[in-house]
């Protein structure tokens, strides 16, 4: 197991490398620049209120599903056709929901428009996301691996050709950014589609409530603990929003964003090992194989990597803003400098609740497959009280870097706690040499930092270069990132 989850991440990390960044800092954040922070604001908001109720989508179908065919391949051709069947009974339920609670919120006019069109999108990419269940249940992580670009990649295509060739003579505005992400997600969904149907053989709904009913309720637990961790991972631009005066809010929920598209890239390339990892987890979990040995690998590979780029992003977060963004409209140069001070904060602070985030994705995870879901929903609530609580105390005081202190507070407090239900459950020994190791990487990284930082002589492209890819050597040479382990993982049979 480990060789395939070893060889099948080094593929979907390698395609994911060559896309997403390139769609996150290129082409999205040019959005941005071309609409401006405030209409980026709101869209972000509106996007993220469409996030926390993106359960009533999924119902934890999706992780259920993903679980359920790994351990039982032979349950595929039966299920799909009755799943399908339920995601679609699901998208209206969804409907109701985002726009009775919409309408609750205080969302009129273009508000309740944009939240439509966002609306169907996230309908698709669950119908995406539940496909991709079946086939990396399956364990076909090559098709998997392609398919987690694919929508990026039509998006890179649509929405730069709009943006940088000016060919169709349009005014490009979040709306035209919104419709383009439709058309990219309805292409993905139908090629996911068809290569489901290669493996079932037919397309055809099943209504059968009674089945739904068990789907549901055996799903349930799963919805919960995605239901809570949506809530404290996408609530900071709703509240705000909604915590500032309108304009103010929309601004605040821009820059907020300036930052949180560096998190969310971190974030795309985590969720990518919880891919691989749950059908893996669940299938030696169910074998009675120890999961020992594939978490600490998981886990020295994600989080040595986020902490090398949480680190080094924090010493250089105001010459990353200033280099991404520029002034918009009428933007005096003082607005512009507080806008890039303000990004820069929350930056940093962000991309220390990465760090976070990547050890939950590998013991979140773990505890998914494990079905410890009471556990996890817990802590997940855990989470949401303290996300919500610091947001309302912090954000009148500190706009939008009070949401990312709430941030990192939420997710470090998640992260230590299911550390310990896994250490507990699993019967795992501390490992200190493991300890020890990480907090020599942190102390070595913030020195280099700190000197570097005098370096005024040396540019701080080359500064920078130099702390990321001496984090690099370091983890090597601590054995954080062990070559030879992994060239003898990819030896073995099997």
């Amino acid at each position: 197991m480990q060789k395939k989850f070893v060889k099948n991440l080094a593929l979907i990390l390698f395609l994911n490398f060559l896309v997403k960044p390139f769609w996150i800092l290129g082409v999205d954040r040019q959005v941005q620049n071309v609409v401006g922070p405030e209409e980026y604001g709101f869209y972000t908001a509106i996007l993220s209120f469409s996030f926390l109720f993106f359960i009533f989508l999924d119902l934890g179908i999706t992780n259920f599903n993903n679980r359920n065919i790994a351990q039982n391949t032979q349950l595929l051709r039966k299920h799909f056709a009755g799943i399908g069947s339920l995601k679609l009974l699901l998208g209206i339920v969804y409907a109701i929901v985002i726009f009775g609670i919409g309408l609750l919120w205080g969302y009129r006019g273009r508000e309740l428009y944009l939240l439509a069109w966002v609306g169907f999108n996230q309908f698709l990419l669950s119908f995406i996301l539940y496909l991709r269940s079946n086939i990396s249940g399956l364990l076909l992580f090559k098709t998997d691996s392609f398919l987690s670009i694919l929508d990026r990649l039509l998006m890179i295509i649509i929405v730069g050709t709009l943006i940088w060739t000016g060919l169709l003579s349009i005014n490009f505005t979040i709306e035209t950014f919104v419709y383009s992400q439709t058309v990219a997600y309805s292409i993905t969904a139908l090629i996911a589609l068809i290569a489901v149907l290669k493996k079932t053989g037919r397309l055809s709904l099943n209504w059968n409530p009674a089945f739904f009913m068990v789907i549901i309720k055996k799903s349930l637990p799963y919805a919960l603990l995605v239901l809570l961790m949506s809530f404290y991972n996408r609530i900071d631009p709703v509240l705000i929003r909604k915590l500032l005066p309108l304009e103010t809010g929309d601004y605040q929920a821009g820059v907020y964003a300036q930052a949180f598209r560096l998190l969310d890239a971190g974030q795309n390339f985590a969720f990518l090992f919880a891919v691989l990892l749950l059908p893996l987890f669940s299938k030696m979990i169910k074998d009675g194989k120890s999961v020992t040995e594939l978490v600490k690998l998981a886990f020295s590979i994600l989080v040595t990597g986020a902490l090398i780029i949480a680190i080094s992003t924090g010493f250089y977060s105001t010459e990353i803003m200033s280099l991404m963004y520029g002034h918009f409209g009428t933007e005096t140069s003082a607005e512009f400098a507080l806008r890039i001070s303000q990004s820069s904060i929350i930056l940093t602070i962000l991309m220390f609740s990465f760090v976070a985030i990547s050890s939950n994705y590998i013991f979140g995870t773990l505890l998914t497959a494990n079905k410890s879901l009471k556990a996890l929903n817990i802590v997940a609530f855990i989470g949401l009280i303290a996300n919500i609580a610091v947001n309302l105390i912090l954000i009148p005081k500190l706009m939008a870097v009070g949401s990312a202190w709430a941030s990192l507070f939420a997710q470090g407090g998640t992260a230590i706690l299911q550390v310990i239900l896994a250490k507990n459950i699993f019967k795992m020994k501390t490992d200190y040499s493991l300890i020890t190791r990480f907090a020599l990487l942190i102390i070595l990284m913030i020195t280099s930092g700190f000197i570097l930082k005098q370096w005024t002589f040396v540019n701080w492209y080359w500064s920078i270069s130099i702390l990321l890819f001496g984090g690099l050597i370091l983890a090597f040479a601590l054995k954080l990132l062990n070559l030879k382990e992994l060239l003898r993982i990819l030896k073995e049979d099997g």
